[in-house]
C-alpha cells in the first residue's frame, strides 16, 4: 500500500490546496491521501479559525473524491504536533505501507530543522509542491505545479479566486467577523466541550465597566472548575489569547483576559452571587445616565 500525507494549517484552505491534491492523485501511485489539519503548527504561535472549522471546511472541498481521506490525528491532540509524530501513527496503522510526504518549497528549505529530521528521512518520500522560485535537488519528486498562494495572504484580502466553491461563503463569512466574536465563539466551545452548563455572555461594551464582554458558566462540582480552566488555558493560549490574572479555586474560578472576564461558578454559588443581575443593573444604570429608555 502507498499512502501520501498533506497535512498544514489550512487557515483557511485554498485553490492551491485543491490543486495539490489534484496532482497528487494523479502522479502518484498511491492507495489513499491523508489530509491533515494541524491542531497548530510547531512553526506558528496562533491560529484564526479554530481546528474543527478547518477539517469541516477540508471535508466539503473534498467530499466523494476517492482515495482521499481527511485525517483527524492532531486535531484530536488539542496541541502542537510534530510531523514525525503523526508519520509514525500513520505508520502503526499500515505498517507495511510505503508513505510519501508532500510538502510546500518553503517547507522543504526548513526540513533540516524540523523535530528529528534523520529519522523522519528513513520514513518517507518526500514531495514537494512549488511555490515561486525553486531548484529542486537531483531525484526529488516534484508536483508539476506552482502554487502562489498562502492561506496567510488570502486571509489578507479573501479574493475570491482563490476560494473553493464548496467553502466560499462560509470563509468570507468567518474572516469578515468581528474579531471579537470569534474569541468568545473559541470561549464558549471550550466551555461547552468539557460540559460547562448554562453559559452566558455579557456584552459591556459602552456600558461603563472595566471589561468589554463578561462569559458567565455553571460548573457541575468542584473539581469540574479547575478542569475547565486548565481546558480553556489549552485551547486559547494557542489562538493568541494571554491570562492575564487567574484567582482559582473549587467553587468560584475567575479569568481575567484583559477586555473579557469569565467566571467558572458552582451552582450554590452563581445562585448565592447572582452576577446576571448585578450587570444587568449596570446596564439599566448606564442607560439611565445617558438619557436612553
Amino acid at each position: 500500500m502507498n499512502i501520501a500525507i498533506f497535512g498544514g494549517s489550512f487557515d483557511p484552505p485554498h485553490t492551491g490546496h485543491e490543486l495539490i491534491v489534484k496532482k497528487a492523485l494523479e502522479i502518484l501511485d498511491i492507495d489513499k491521501l491523508l489530509i491533515v489539519t494541524t491542531y497548530l503548527s510547531p512553526f506558528k504561535e496562533n491560529f484564526c479559525a479554530p481546528a474543527d472549522l478547518r477539517q469541516s471546511w477540508l471535508a466539503k472541498i473534498f467530499e466523494g473524491i476517492d482515495k482521499v481521506e481527511i485525517f483527524s490525528y492532531e486535531c484530536d491532540q488539542k496541541r502542537q504536533v510534530p510531523t514525525i509524530e503523526t508519520v509514525l501513527h500513520i505508520k502503526s496503522l499500515y505498517p507495511d505501507a510505503k508513505l510519501f510526504l508532500i510538502v510546500g518549497s518553503d517547507s522543504f528549505a526548513s526540513l533540516p530543522k524540523w523535530n528529528r529530521y534523520d529519522e523522519l528521512c528513513t520514513l518517507v518520500e518526500f514531495v514537494v509542491a512549488p511555490r515561486g522560485e525553486f531548484t529542486p535537488p537531483k531525484d526529488l519528486k516534484i508536483l508539476p505545479i506552482n502554487v502562489n498562494i498562502s492561506s496567510s495572504k488570502l486571509r489578507s484580502f479573501l479574493d475570491h479566486r482563490f476560494i473553493p466553491k464548496a467553502i466560499e461563503n462560509e470563509v468570507i463569512a468567518f474572516y469578515t467577523r468581528n474579531p471579537m466574536d470569534n474569541r468568545i465563539e473559541r470561549i464558549v466551545t471550550a466551555l461547552s466541550d468539557k460540559k460547562a452548563e448554562d453559559i452566558q455572555v455579557f456584552d459591556m461594551t459602552g456600558k461603563d465597566y472595566f471589561v468589554n464582554t463578561v462569559v458567565i458558566a455553571t460548573t457541575m462540582g468542584e473539581r469540574h472548575g479547575l478542569s475547565l480552566l486548565d481546558h480553556l488555558k489549552t485551547e486559547l493560549k494557542g489562538a493568541g489569547e494571554s491570562f492575564l490574572h487567574v484567582d482559582a479555586d473549587e467553587n468560584w474560578t475567575v479569568i481575567d483576559m484583559g477586555d473579557v472576564l469569565i467566571h467558572l461558578m458552582t451552582p450554590q454559588y452563581r445562585q448565592k452571587y447572582n452576577l446576571e443581575l448585578f450587570l444587568k443593573e449596570r446596564e439599566d444604570e448606564m442607560k439611565k445616565v445617558r438619557g436612553v429608555e
